[in-house]
């Protein structure tokens, strides 16, 4: 039974902390200011504003803020700052007890996919694949992918169309949705945060990453199992994808789409979600409809 955190109402605490690299304070406190627009009253932590070396802040720190977040039972739900590397330093030292009591929104993407992993597979609760505080700016304040954010914490449904791709595979799906940054997903592979796949609706998307490195975490995810019995397959954004000298002959699209060509499920490429301005709030570990056609493909949460 899926436990699925309360949604916001007006005068709820919402809490910024950056459980991996550094953010400046100025561009957080942008973001508060527009969070605190939609009603809410925001609280920004000590690990904001801070550095220390690539991160934000040393790992125990971050440690204990985002344990302290997870604890406080007047914060409803957290907007991570950023992402970058680091919450996988501290993911096996969080202690969740308190939270699979009282479940808030985890809100962010890229590295904090490995938190999404870890706690969809050990807890089955949801969280909010969406931008952090770092996509929250003067030229995006208004469009319709912050908007989402906004509307996903209030609870509302959602039905998101993107147009068809040549490489997508038609075909309708429904299951919960899971996954994130594939370079995460890969990271967490063999590992107890690994997710279980199987007739669920998988994303993917990533960033800066070499193209022939995106064929061998492509290969881990298929050897470990996590392709095989897919409900469905949804294909972000692969930004700044990278060349060695001799280039690798294929796109980011093609590699996957080669990898998945001996399945039956369908498979939407092109999806607003990832590493760019267009990146769709997806709550994670909840049942969705996913309908890939001919014009256009569909992807509902009711």
């Amino acid at each position: 039974m899926v436990k699925i955190p309360p949604y916001l109402k007006k005068g709820d605490l919402i809490g910024v902390m950056c459980p991996s690299s550094k953010m400046e304070l100025q561009a957080a406190e942008y973001a508060a200011g527009v969070l605190s627009s939609w009603g809410y009253r925001v609280h920004l932590g000590i690990t904001v504003g801070t550095s220390f070396h690539n991160f934000s802040a040393p790992d125990e720190l971050r440690l204990e803020e985002l344990q302290d977040m997870l604890d406080d039972p007047e914060i409803k739900a957290i907007v991570f700052g950023r992402g970058g590397y680091g919450m996988v330093c501290i993911l096996d030292k969080l202690d969740f007890t308190r939270f699979r009591k009282h479940p808030k929104w985890l809100c962010g993407y890229s590295d904090v996919t490995t938190l999404h992993a870890h706690i969809h597979e050990r807890y089955g609760i949801p969280t909010i694949h969406s931008m952090m505080c770092s996509g929250i700016t003067p030229e995006t304040i208004d469009n319709e992918y912050v908007n989402s954010l906004a509307a996903v914490l209030k609870g509302k449904s959602y039905r998101y169309t993107t147009p068809s791709h040549i490489l997508n595979r038609e075909g309708s799906a429904s299951g919960l949705l899971v996954g994130g940054n594939l370079s995460l997903l890969a990271n967490v592979s063999g590992s107890k945060s690994q997710i279980d796949t199987k007739d669920k609706i998988l994303v993917l998307e990533d960033i800066g990453e070499y193209r022939y490195n995106i064929d061998r975490m492509m290969y881990n995810l298929k050897r470990a199992g996590w392709l095989d019995k897919l409900a469905g397959l949804i294909v972000g954004s692969f930004t700044d994808g990278k060349e060695t000298t001799t280039p690798f002959g294929q796109t980011e699209y093609e590699i996957i789409h080669n990898m998945v060509k001996e399945y039956d499920y369908p498979v939407c490429f092109g999806f607003p979600c990832g590493h760019q301005p267009e990146n769709y709030s997806l709550k994670l570990g909840v049942k969705h409809d996913l309908k890939v056609g001919e014009l256009r493909s569909t992807l509902v949460c009711k």
